[in-house]
């Protein structure tokens, strides 16, 4: 009788252990059947999430309750109270995976559909051969006249800013393009097919299927130049001289674009000291995420050394905004967005170790924290409230595959070091070796990095430490001012090692000097002209007011400093016309 008992019990035990098997097998089931269930008829399955999964299948965020309401009173509040058990596993798992180190911090592969966009913009190189299949031909030159517009801005007809751009200082035209001149040569009369790109799209089960296949195409099936997407206008509007034509709707446009596209998927960057998320959007555009660490009114602690500070994202839409402003063009367009945790982060990234890291707070917010050099760890985790987290998206450049750049070291690099000093902070006749040196003995180079360093200057960046430009166009081309993100980070204080360049080579643009002088002026001043810029970004108010107030101050700084080289040195030895791409400087002055 009591082996009977023993052997009953052990059966009871097995049986309990497989209903446990089956439950877990079933949860971790129960999403993609969700998925499947709520999509159309006759539309092939896809592990991605359509909206109508979402709505029968409420989100995270939406599923919680209110920030303030205990966890148990979420529990009992059914359905719309708490997320499912496989959710609060996923957010809870810190395990060591093995299966999580097949995924690094690189991008995600770009579904096939976002490579052929991309392959769109390559130019066809002479020994290569052409690609067979006409989905793929290159783009080629449009020799159709450039028709200039207005462009609509951030304001509005009438503004302050408006006026500005339509000063002469600022309606002064680059030099006419030749094929070497822009780094896509473009023609309207072979189109980029996007019925290729829709094939492969529905080949791919993690791409997302809504409205019709059609929708941006013109009737005969292939897509105008004007139905491209606006960050494909972007790509091909770049030259030798900017990275955007003043004129150019499609600038605009892209901010909108960065605001409001639906992103489909989200890696880590790798690289780079802090965290920074590449984002994809439905129309295969990709932004480099900076999510916000601080609020606007905190300042960099006194004791900080310049590489220890946060990135701030909202230095980086500021400084798109500076830079047009001051007439460069010369960083990709940066838009402000608030962005859904887990909806637009977490349910859409394939990156296990961005996806590890969500969790829950003490104070009932979603959190993550991902992989990074500095700041990343529980301690220093980014938290919405309770999913919402702001952050900003900078439209990506051409990829490198189409479009090398080259990297250069920043002469007046710091030495990121807490006790040496770099070259040029003891060496006062240090700009007279660097103008002997190539790329700055010859072309406008020299004068490029002066205009860098004025925009760095106003916005108090002392992070430059290397800078980009195009390949194609050897030296005689512009710098991109890439990664303003230690911007704006004191505005009590004015970091006038900054201005080391300028005082030391005592060099300057004409066209830069003038507009300086003219962002100086009561009725064009640079601190109303950012405050209305940035008034029409999602989520403004971008900068604290008293950084408004320290652009103009520095302003009066950087227009003092070349009055001091100009007394020293003459007018004409000080400001310089560098538009033009054949000038050449005297490595002697």
């Amino acid at each position: 009788m009591k082996m009977i008992l023993v052997r009953r019990f052990r059966v009871l035990i097995l049986m309990a252990f497989l209903v446990a098997c089956a439950l877990h097998i079933v949860l971790d089931l129960l999403p993609k059947l969700e998925r499947r269930a709520a999509q159309p008829s006759g539309e092939p399955g896809c592990s991605c999430a359509h909206p109508a999964a979402e709505e029968a299948a409420p989100g995270w965020a939406q599923a919680r309750g209110r920030p303030g309401e205990p966890l148990a009173a979420a529990s009992a509040a059914g359905d719309s109270g708490w997320p499912n058990k496989h959710t609060l596993r996923i957010l809870q798992d810190f395990s060591s995976d093995p299966s999580s180190n097949l995924t690094s911090h690189s991008l995600e592969k770009l579904p096939p559909v976002a490579e052929q966009a991309e392959g769109a913009l390559q130019g066809q190189d002479p020994g290569v051969p052409p690609p067979q299949d006409p989905a793929h031909r290159p783009l080629l030159r449009d020799p159709g006249p450039h028709r200039p517009e207005a462009s609509p801005g951030p304001s509005g007809d009438g503004s302050l800013l408006a006026r500005l751009f339509q000063h002469p200082l600022y309606q002064v035209a680059v030099p006419p393009l030749t094929e070497d001149d822009v780094l896509f040569n473009v023609n309207s009369d072979i189109r980029f097919n996007p019925r290729a790109a829709a094939a492969a799209a529905a080949e791919n089960p993690d791409w997302p299927h809504e409205g019709p296949e059609d929708e941006e195409f013109l009737p005969t099936g292939e897509a105008a130049v004007d139905s491209y997407p606006n960050w494909l206008k972007f790509h091909i509007g770049i030259n030798r001289y900017e990275l955007y034509s003043r004129h150019n709707p499609a600038v605009d446009a892209l901010l909108r674009d960065l605001g409001t596209q639906k992103i489909t998927s989200v890696a880590m960057k790798s690289g780079g000291t802090q965290l920074k998320l590449v984002m994809t959007f439905q129309n295969y555009g990709q932004a480099l995420f900076k999510p916000m660490k601080q609020t606007r009114e905190q300042e960099t602690p006194p004791d900080f050394f310049y590489f220890s500070d946060y990135e701030r994202h909202n230095a980086e839409i500021a400084a798109f905004h500076l830079d047009r402003i001051l007439g460069f063009r010369r960083v990709p367009p940066v838009a402000g967005r608030m962005v859904n945790m887990t909806k637009e982060i977490r349910d859409v990234t394939r990156d296990k170790k961005l996806w590890r890291t969500f969790f829950i707070s003490p104070a009932n917010n979603i959190c993550f924290y991902g992989e990074c050099s500095y700041y990343c760890s529980t301690e220093h985790a980014l938290c919405g409230r309770p999913d919402q987290i702001e952050g900003s998206l900078a439209a990506f450049l051409p990829d490198l595959s189409l479009a090398k750049r080259k990297t250069w070291r920043n002469p007046w690099r710091r030495s990121y070091h807490k006790r040496k000093k770099a070259e040029w902070e003891v060496d006062p006749d240090y700009c007279e070796e660097v103008k002997q040196t190539p790329p700055y003995d010859s072309g406008h180079r020299i004068l490029d990095v002066m205009d860098m360093t004025v925009f760095d200057f106003l916005m108090g960046n002392m992070d430059r430490h290397h800078y980009e430009t195009f390949e194609k166009f050897g030296n005689e081309t512009f710098i991109i001012h890439l990664d303003n993100g230690r911007g704006f980070g004191k505005h009590s204080h004015d970091e006038l090692s900054i201005l080391a360049p300028l005082q030391q080579c005592c060099r300057i643009r004409k066209s830069t000097y003038l507009r300086l002088q003219l962002l100086a002026r009561e009725e064009y001043k640079l601190s109303l002209l950012m405050a209305e810029s940035l008034r029409g970004d999602r989520v403004a108010p971008v900068l604290y007011p008293p950084h408004l107030e320290a652009l103009d101050r520095r302003l009066r700084v950087v227009l003092q400093a070349v009055r001091d080289c100009v007394e020293r040195d003459g007018l004409r030895s000080v400001v310089e016309d560098g538009l033009d791409p054949g000038h050449r400087v005297s490595a002697g002055r």
